[in-house]
């Protein structure tokens, strides 16, 4: 698989990682075996770049990584969050003491002494302007805790305050066929400074698999149930904002658009052709889910007009139901 260098970490990566929040919780039930199989399988088909948190089922995450790299002799980069364990609309506990606190318990889980990256989990906007947080990543730098940090941002604005400070190695933010506004500055700025872009809730929480309908239901413990408004956390982290049924309608036009390709295959590799992205962190829950994420990487580039196709698409029904909360 195609490898690409990830920011100021020095790290190269596959442009298909693996997002593990499904591996924790909150997507439904996946037991030990099956998130096992999902990571044997990724890291099998050439996937160098896993995406996790400490908060993605208390640790759960981790711990599985943990044990899938075990038998490994080749470990491939890991990345993971910190900030989430603390009240996330509160700025003032992203102290040293917790940072530190938060990142010795991911050292721990993933039972390393320096972690590849880590990012702050899309803390409080006031948080991205405090030196004293990023003064506290870089002593953990020179200590050899982490090896590199970066930031996990909900808005165009977080990210761009993000890359004023000469740290900052990588930016995880929303992008997807629905979710396009960090082309317009976040991208090319990210790409002057060096800092790599990883693009997270690419297929839309499931939407842009083409597989959902208006009838489609999801578990009670799914937070395509229970955040579909926003309730729990960020709404744009379900179904990257769009409401379910605009998003089920315009998903059909993609299929369309996609033809012969499989749809989510074809709407990463969307992603994966946007200038300024290192790699796009698909989850997944199933084996055939990898497969099918994996395959993005061996698809042509969109022609120009399927480019042309999807930005009608987004225009006509998407922008107008989902721009002004952006």
């Amino acid at each position: 698989m195609e490898q690409r260098p990830l920011g100021r970490t020095g790290a190269d990566v596959s442009v298909v990682g693996l997002g593990t929040w499904q591996l924790g919780g909150d997507w439904g039930d996946v037991d030990d075996d099956s998130a096992a199989e999902v990571l044997d399988a990724a890291l099998d088909a050439g996937v160098t770049l896993l995406d996790t948190a400490d908060v993605y089922g208390d640790g759960r995450s981790e711990e599985r990584i943990r044990r899938a790299l075990a038998a490994r002799s080749e470990r491939p980069f890991v990345a993971t969050k910190a900030g989430r364990r603390a009240d996330p609309f509160e700025a003032a506990q992203y102290t040293p003491e917790n940072l530190r606190a938060w990142i010795d318990r991911s050292r721990r889980t993933l039972g390393v002494p320096t972690l590849d990256l880590v990012q702050l989990h899309c803390p409080p906007p006031a948080v991205y302007s405090d030196q004293r947080v990023y003064d506290t990543l870089d002593a953990l730098v020179e200590e050899q805790a982490i090896a590199a940090y970066g930031v996990s941002v909900e808005t165009v604005a977080e990210g761009l305050t993000a890359l004023e400070h000469p740290g900052v190695a990588t930016i995880q933010v929303i992008l997807n066929v629905f979710r396009r506004k960090p082309l317009e500055e976040l991208l090319p700025a990210a790409a002057k400074a060096g800092v790599g872009i990883l693009a997270r809730v690419p297929l839309a929480s499931g939407l842009l698999s083409g597989k959902y309908d208006e009838s489609t239901t999801f578990p009670a413990d799914d937070h395509r149930t229970f955040n579909r408004h926003g309730e729990a956390f960020d709404v744009g982290e379900t179904f990257s904002g769009v409401p379910f049924e605009i998003g089920v309608a315009a998903a059909r036009e993609v299929a369309e658009i996609a033809g012969d390709a499989p749809t989510a295959a074809f709407a990463l590799r969307w992603v994966i052709d946007q200038p300024g992205v290192t790699a796009v962190i698909p989850g997944a829950r199933t084996v055939g889910q990898v497969r099918g994420n994996v395959a993005a990487a061996s698809l042509p580039p969109l022609t120009d007009s399927q480019l042309a196709d999807l930005e009608r698409v987004y225009d006509e029904r998407i922008r107008a139901s989902v721009h002004d909360r952006w």
